[in-house]
């Protein structure tokens, strides 16, 4: 019976059995099921010689062997030295030679005698198992290539040339979107030339595909996209192989430098150099606030005089400083480069974008009413969003507060320019990534919660334990595994007044002045007082099945943040054992957390708490995982439980395909690693579906709670 259909591509197959007899049946039976076989050795040392003149698809290893290599030896090499899956035959049921076996993770066994179909069967299976591992590998290695690569344009290839990528600045820079160019040769969408003569540039994607090497671009090559527009660009292809050394397809990575050409030649220009410093930012390119605050005053006298309408935006960088700190200031100089070209792009001609100083920016809109401008400046916010900022292999991203002011008649400049001012502080104070319109009132926030004043404050908040602890719910997205009650502990201070003030108006100066391991301390003394008391009295302490779930089936699991001063305080640890000890709180119901970049900055001490924390029994998570991007690479010195993915990358997969991407790919290699995943800043239905599909452990965001008092009740439910 032949079950598979003889040619030349069947599987080919090599035996190795001592037993003459036991080998010819073998290789009939093979034959025909309709397998090729290429050899057959009789001992350990032929079978790897074998092996090196023909490669196989798969070996059948009688595991007792004559000579000085018996078959399990043989099969470690085979499998080392050529990734040849191997299945053992045996007529002997010697245990520890079967445990021997076990550890070189043989592809299958096959006791002797057998049936023919028990054999096809034992085949089949192990050469689909080996298909399918090899495909994951292949699929790895090239989400690696591209995913290394997005700050840039990136287009990929299959091993035709033809088309199955493009990201969104190559959209861009080619002006095809991916829809229409899915499937065309590199060279229809990638249309270059050089600069001066027009003539064609070789492909550097055919070159990568034929060459199997990294080729670049000839300087003076520019881009001619889709609308004729021409571009200059650099850029470099690299083959994408599998793990057999084979070209599957390839990645092509390009840039526009037209600012740097436009540079070049300013440079040149020498006798412009002297004016153009005197009213432009260096760094940047940009206006710089002297001639910036000039421009405001002459749209002034026009108010005055022509009644027209302007309006001004100050923009500031949310993650600037931790760009600084992680890759130093170089890195934070090209952020602030490429953060001014991404908002030069979404301005007229007309308008004025200028660098103010530090991370700052002003935005002078020229003939621009309030209304229109706050489009404006919600795209720029959006941009801003949607963009990664890549330094040596680590990925940022960015966000930006906007204060927005209308220029009025009435007022002069210096009032207009701290208005601005004040609505970007305002802006910062309600949650950061977003734009607020100058309230009057918002000065008054600004000098009421200056840096320096909230020193006391918190001090007094310390005191008088005017701090209070909300909780938020993490749920489990796979609704068929029994899941603990999981809540993220968040703090706010209430003023006398008792408004809740949000924890990103007094962090930074508890930061900046010290006083973050005491906060950390608060929160942790407050929140095992309230649970020391509950589980006195006798709630929270119910089992549930807890196959899936965190800390030991107790009924509610709490994740509690630390700060970088609490991971470099040597007491910190034995302060946890005291609270543990005093409230009796069971350490398996306790998850701490510490950001992505707080981890990576205190690397060596991040890894030793961690490890002393969970000597204790508690869990530990990463936050905000991806926002450095640093990322994988530090991953394996943090022994961690949980990867809070960044919020930045799951608010957009429903919407943005290198988000999804991203965000599958941290969940995929989290699990690999045997870590749990959650998703944060899940804020509808649609974006929880997305996560549910792409297995995402839990899920956290205003689309599934907000965040609440946190009272001792909750804490029994």
């Amino acid at each position: 019976m032949d079950l598979i259909n003889k040619t030349i591509n069947n599987p080919k197959i090599l035996i190795v059995e001592d037993d003459i007899i036991v080998s010819e049946v073998i290789k009939e039976n093979l034959l025909v099921l309709g397998y090729i076989v290429t050899a057959i050795a009789d001992s350990g040392e032929q079978a790897l010689r074998e092996v090196t003149l023909i490669r196989p698809d798969l070996v059948l290893m009688d595991i007792f062997l004559k000579g000085k290599m018996d078959g399990i030896q043989a099969s470690a090499k085979i499998w080392d030295e050529f990734e040849v899956p191997v299945i053992y035959l045996t007529a002997n049921s010697d245990i520890n030679k079967i445990q021997q076996a076990k550890n070189t993770a043989p592809f299958g066994y096959i006791i002797k005698p057998f049936d023919v179909r028990e054999l096809y069967t034992t085949i089949e299976i192990a050469l689909h198992r080996h298909k399918l591992e090899n495909q994951l590998k292949a699929r790895e290695q090239w989400l690696a290539t591209v995913l290394s690569s997005l700050g840039d344009g990136v287009i990929a290839t299959d091993d035709k040339s033809c088309i199955t990528l493009l990201n969104p600045v190559a959209e861009v820079l080619t002006g095809w979107k991916q829809k229409d160019a899915f499937g065309k040769n590199a060279t229809e969408i990638f249309n270059i030339v050089h600069e001066e003569t027009r003539i064609a540039v070789d492909s550097p994607i055919a070159q990568a595909l034929q060459l199997g090497i990294v080729v670049g671009l000839p300087k003076q090559t520019v881009l001619i996209n889709k609308n004729s527009v021409v571009i200059p660009i650099d850029d470099s292809a690299a083959p994408i192989l599998d793990d057999r050394g084979e070209i599957t397809g390839a990645v092509l990575v390009f840039r526009d430098i037209t600012e740097r050409k436009q540079s070049e030649k300013a440079l040149r220009e020498s006798e412009k150099r002297l004016a153009w410093q005197a009213s432009h930012d260096l760094l940047t390119g940009l206006v710089n606030r002297r001639e910036f605050e000039q421009r405001v005053e002459h749209l002034l006298l026009s108010v005055k005089t022509d009644k027209e309408q302007h309006s001004i935006c100050y923009i500031d960088l949310d993650r600037f400083k931790i760009v600084n700190d992680t890759c130093g200031h170089a890195a934070g100089d090209e952020l602030l480069r490429q953060v001014a070209n991404i908002v030069t792009v979404q301005v007229r001609a007309a308008d004025t974008v200028a660098r103010l100083g530090g991370d700052e920016f002003g935005l002078l809109l020229n003939n621009c009413p309030t209304p229109q401008a706050l489009r404006i400046a919600n795209t720029i916010r959006q941009k801003l969003e949607e963009f990664r900022f890549i330094w040596q292999d680590k990925i940022f991203t960015v966000s930006v507060s906007v204060g927005l002011v209308g220029i009025d008649a009435e007022n002069d400049v210096a009032s207009i320019l701290n208005a601005a001012d004040a609505a970007c502080y305002a802006a910062k104070n309600a949650g950061r990534n977003r734009v607020h319109i100058y309230r009057s009132k918002d000065n008054d926030l600004v000098a009421r919660y200056g840096q320096m004043q909230w020193v006391s404050r918190i001090h007094q908040a310390l005191e008088n334990n005017s701090f209070c602890l909300y909780c938020q719910p993490i749920v489990s997205l796979d609704a068929t595994k029994a899941s603990q009650e999981h809540y993220e502990i968040l703090l706010r201070l209430q003023e006398e007044t008792g408004d809740i003030i949000l924890p990103m108006a007094f962090i930074p100066a508890a930061e900046r002045y010290g006083l973050m391991h005491l906060v950390d301390r608060w929160v942790i003394r407050t929140l095992f007082t309230h649970l020391g008391q509950c589980y006195q009295d006798g709630y929270g302490l119910e089992k549930r099945d807890s196959d899936s779930a965190p800390g030991n089936g107790l009924r509610t699991f709490y994740a509690v943040n630390l700060s970088g001063a609490s991971i470099n305080d040597d007491e910190f640890i034995d302060f946890l054992h005291e609270q543990f000890t005093l409230h009796q709180v069971p350490a398996q119901a306790i998850c701490f957390e510490v950001t992505e970049t707080t981890a990576i900055i205190n690397l060596n001490n991040a890894s030793k708490l961690i490890r002393e924390i969970k000597s204790l029994g508690c869990s530990f998570a990463l936050d905000d995982f991806g926002s450095g991007m640093s990322s994988f690479a530090y991953l394996k010195n943090l022994p961690v439980d949980y990867l809070k993915i960044d919020g930045n990358f799951v608010r957009g997969i429903v919407e943005v395909p290198t988000d999804l991407a991203l965000t599958a790919a941290i969940n995929q290699i989290g699990h690999v690693m045997g870590l749990k995943t959650i998703a944060e800043f899940v804020e509808n239905d649609a974006i929880k579906q997305k996560l549910t599909e792409i297995g995402i452990d839990y899920a956290q965001g205003y689309g599934i709670a907000k965040p609440r008092p946190f009272k001792l009740a909750e804490a029994s439910r």
